[in-house]
């Protein structure tokens, strides 16, 4: 291996870092992703560089480009902190956002085996994420009503137990005349939250309708992977929200006492 190819290897992080771009619209990026995949030597120099970098290389492929994810520690790493900054987000309701952003990938990808088929799209929209998330929050109040647990505790407690209750008090939709009170509204939170994952080359618009209609790319089914198996989200799809049957997935109907859903709130998803 040579100072080129060091260079090489540290060119194909770099458009991996570059979340928007893909190897079929650059030639360079498609030629440096060919090398990775048939030159292990080279495969393993690229590796390096990007661990050094803090990243972990989740799949180079002509399809994702050079995926990457920042470990803890690296500089690369995006926190809550910097993502409520970006977003404008009152620091009380960092943990709403968080929540978003769970139900996003849940929804998205609602089987096992939607995030092992590659060629799977999932497809989102933010009326739908919202109406998700407060059928979630009717689960969880049921579930702890059933078990008798005090049905108003600290707002700082861990799990979903706590968030739930914030979420549910949280106005859908807010006042149009504020700006403010807008953003903060559950539907503003989940519309920060998509336009966070569009920007960071995770999702694509489709349309307008229900607040903004999104399809899933390469990129993101590869993140999901990584996290599915978190106690979080692992949590959020035991609750049975998201029923499977004949391959596509839609929220469950309410029952007569828990309200109408918004519209488009059942949501397609497709296998392609």
């Amino acid at each position: 291996m040579t100072s080129a190819d060091v260079s090489d290897a540290a060119r194909l992080v770099a458009f991996g870092l570059q979340p928007k771009l893909l190897p079929a619209r650059d030639a360079e990026y498609a030629e440096l992703v060919r090398r990775h995949r048939e030159d292990p030597r080279f495969a393993s120099l690229c590796d390096a560089v990007a661990a050094g970098l803090g990243l972990v290389v989740l799949e180079v492929s002509p399809r994702a480009g050079m995926a990457v994810t920042a470990a803890e520690d690296s500089v690369f790493a995006v926190r809550m902190s910097d993502y409520a900054r970006r977003a404008s987000t009152e620091s009380a309701d960092r943990f709403l956002h968080g929540l978003a952003h769970l139900a996003i990938a849940a929804l998205a990808f609602p089987r096992p085996e939607d995030l092992a088929e590659d060629s799977y799209v999932g497809r989102i929209s933010v009326h739908g994420v919202d109406a998700f998330v407060r059928q979630a929050c009717r689960r969880l109040e049921e579930r702890a009503e059933q078990s008798g647990e005090n049905i108003d505790p600290a707002v700082d407690a861990p799990g979903l137990e706590a968030a739930w209750r914030v979420y549910a008090r949280r106005s859908a939709t807010g006042a149009t005349k504020d700006a403010r009170r807008l953003s903060a509204s559950t539907v503003g939170i989940v519309g920060k939250a998509v336009a966070f994952l569009v920007d960071s080359g995770f999702l694509q618009r489709v349309s307008d309708e229900a607040g903004g209609t999104y399809r899933t790319t390469a990129r993101y089914q590869l993140q999901v992977r990584d996290m599915a198996g978190s106690a979080a989200m692992s949590e959020l799809l035991e609750l049975g929200v998201v029923p499977v049957s004949d391959g596509s997935a839609t929220l469950v109907p309410p029952t007569d006492d828990a309200g109408e859903l918004v519209p488009g709130a059942g949501l397609p998803f497709h296998g392609v």
